[in-house]
């Protein structure tokens, strides 16, 4: 994410504290797209992310005067949504099993980000949700091993074997691609 945007968005954080309704909008129409994109990496079902960060942006709302700083909002609110799919999950776990078996099958819900090929968000919404998730937030969203551990819930040792796994992962499926 640009410094100019993150600091818009800090803005809009401020604002909103304040009860600027407009920029509470504008802060969902910016943050919102990845925080369902985030969701939808970890729940693999694109409809219960957007529950889950439905109520989310709820708990957002209500604890944002106790967030200390505008800038960690990012990844203060990724792992509210985090938590909030882990609930979403832990509430179903007999039904697990059948959305793992249907993920392969989901189609593509959103375009690449840029500088990013088909092939490659292919590989990595391939991944385990887990790893796709750990993956996404390091590489796509630009955050650090200490946020992306903030944001997952998870020490920092998971997440760099979890990103290490991927890169594993990654490479096995885009070399295999590569050899046909």
């Amino acid at each position: 994410m640009s410094t100019a945007r993150r600091i818009y968005e800090e803005y809009l954080v401020a604002s909103t504290r304040t009860g600027d309704k407009k920029a509470a909008i504008e802060l969902v129409e910016l943050r919102g797209p990845r925080l369902l994109l985030h969701a939808t990496r970890l729940l693999g079902n694109h409809d219960e992310a957007q529950d889950a960060v439905q109520d989310a942006w709820i708990d957002i709302f209500k604890g944002l005067k106790s967030l200390r700083s505008d800038a960690a909002f990012p990844v203060w609110a990724l792992r509210i949504v985090t938590r909030k799919c882990a609930a979403l999950i832990k509430g179903k776990q007999r039904d697990r099993s059948l959305a793992a078996a249907l993920a392969p099958e989901m189609p593509q819900l959103v375009e690449p980000p840029p500088g990013v090929s088909r092939d490659l968000a292919q590989a990595i919404a391939a991944l385990p949700s887990a790893q796709a998730a750990t993956v996404a937030l390091f590489y796509l969203e630009d955050l650090s091993l200490t946020e992306v551990s903030i944001a997952l819930d998870i020490p920092v040792g998971t997440v760099k074997s979890r990103l290490s796994l991927a890169r594993r992962n990654l490479k096995t499926a885009l070399e295999g691609e590569n050899d046909v």
